[in-house]
């Protein structure tokens, strides 16, 4: 799976953010083809101050996903739209009130532990 940052307004249950967490996986292994054991996530909680997103008042998320180079562009667009149908169902953020962001790297990028690169030994 990517390494993916998620962002929330603070003050979510723990159901609420397993939900997010859950949510966001089952999208990212149905559509980009990650193995269903690969799951990095960091989850935020923000003051509405600190999550700001145009035109939104309302419970909002944001993420940024990085990942290896190499998932095609329809892939990305089935995810964007799987993800938000996820969220939308648990824990019941409206689509539009999601951003979603994507880098992407190189195998030399990462580092899982040990201080190897493990996708270029």
């Amino acid at each position: 799976m990517p390494f993916v940052t998620i962002s929330v307004l603070k003050g979510k249950s723990s159901e609420y953010i397993n939900a997010v967490a859950d949510s966001v996986n089952s999208a990212v292994i149905a559509t980009m083809d990650f193995p269903a054991d690969d799951r990095y996530q960091i989850i935020h909680q923000l003051d509405a101050g600190s999550l700001q997103l145009q035109n939104s008042n309302e419970d909002r998320l944001m993420m940024h996903l990085v990942m290896r180079a190499g998932r095609p562009d329809k892939a990305k667009q089935k995810f964007y739209q799987q993800v938000v149908l996820n969220l939308a169902q648990s824990p019941g953020i409206k689509p539009e009130n999601v951003m979603i962001t994507i880098t992407e790297n190189h195998d030399v990028d990462w580092s899982f532990k040990d201080g190897i690169a493990q996708f270029v030994v």
